[in-house]
């Protein structure tokens, strides 16, 4: 059984980096990133962190994946990688290996949060035990909610990203209905995420008849912020538009009076540009239901390491329950 001694292996597995680290008597060891196209297979990166590691006998690891799990195992969304449990557990000698969505881990690190960790777009005020919703664009778009109870609560981890993209403007539709063309289905996550921007800035350019270089994300964004590149700047506002629509679509289907918060590694690097922006009103523009939403707080996390704040408090419940159980 679990016991407070447990070197735990912690991972939050992403299409682009898998980060890892150590959990032992407490206390959160670094956290070590791998490129995820450096290594062939999931067990690769695995055997990398833990040969740099001076303990390698590991009694438990919980895995935060970029995908959907079912029984244990997942095949990530966006990159090739196939992680499973049982497979873990033979080939490092684990004797027990959970595999959670990752947007589940992000939602469990809500209530470890300080105000320090975020920074608030907007006005609202969260209410306690109301539930808190989590999004966030980076490879792909993650989607979780954390419905606070007397036992911990419990988390409803989604594939909410893979929604259909709704548009709110001719303009919109008309950069949507190009990405249509080209994707047939036209998910959130085809417009915010770190591809999803890119394909904003192709679709814009092919809507306004402008020939303009192939950027990658972060080009775009820098181009955009430097004031470079006018169709940069388009695609970026329109990504920070949109995720205010899916943001306040997830706060009214989760009934998020306990805030909104957004993740991911896209978010903190433009979270002065996402201030500005119309994120916020457009969270807020749902006709009859604007003053909901304006009572409603919307924050980036800024913390980098969030994800492991909710494994670690998740595995520290697992070992508190195992605890418990043997009183």
């Amino acid at each position: 059984m679990a016991s407070r001694h447990d070197h735990v292996l912690l991972g939050d597995i992403g299409a682009t980096n898998a980060r890892f680290a150590l959990l032992a008597g407490g206390a959160l060891g670094p956290v070590e990133c791998v490129a995820v196209d450096d290594h062939p297979h999931f067990a690769d990166a695995v055997r990398a962190f833990l040969g740099q590691q001076r303990r390698r006998a590991i009694d438990r690891a919980l895995v935060a994946v970029a995908g959907p799990v079912e029984a244990n195992c997942c095949m990530l969304t966006n990159c090739s990688w196939r992680i499973d449990a049982d497979e873990l557990s033979r080939e490092f000698g684990v004797p027990a290996v959970r595999v959670i969505n990752d947007f589940e881990a992000t939602a469990w690190s809500l209530p470890c949060l300080r105000q320090a960790d975020l920074r608030a777009l907007g006005d609202g005020r969260s209410v306690p035990g109301a539930p808190m919703a989590v999004l966030g664009p980076g490879s792909g778009l993650g989607v979780a909610c954390l419905v606070p109870g007397s036992d911990g609560g419990v988390v409803i981890a989604t594939e909410g990203g893979h929604a259909t993209l709704p548009g709110t403007s001719p303009r919109e539709d008309a950069v949507i209905d190009r990405l249509r063309r080209q994707l047939g289905h036209v998910s959130a996550e085809r417009a915010i995420s770190g591809p999803g921007l890119e394909n904003l800035y192709q679709a814009i350019a092919a809507v306004d008849a402008m020939n303009v270089p192939a950027r990658n994300a972060a080009e775009i964004t820098d181009a955009a912020l430097a004031g470079a590149c006018p169709t940069s700047r388009a695609a970026l506002d329109m990504f920070c538009a949109m995720l205010g629509t899916i943001a306040g679509n997830v706060a009214l289907s989760f009934g998020a009076r306990g805030g909104v918060y957004i993740a991911g590694g896209i978010a903190p690097r433009i979270v002065d540009h996402l201030a500005r922006s119309e994120f916020r009103a457009r969270f807020e523009a749902k006709g009859r239901f604007r003053g909901y939403l304006e009572a409603i707080p919307t924050s980036v996390i800024t913390h980098k390491d969030a994800t492991f704040m909710g494994l670690k408090s998740l595995a520290e419940g697992d070992i508190n329950s195992a605890a418990t159980s043997r009183s």
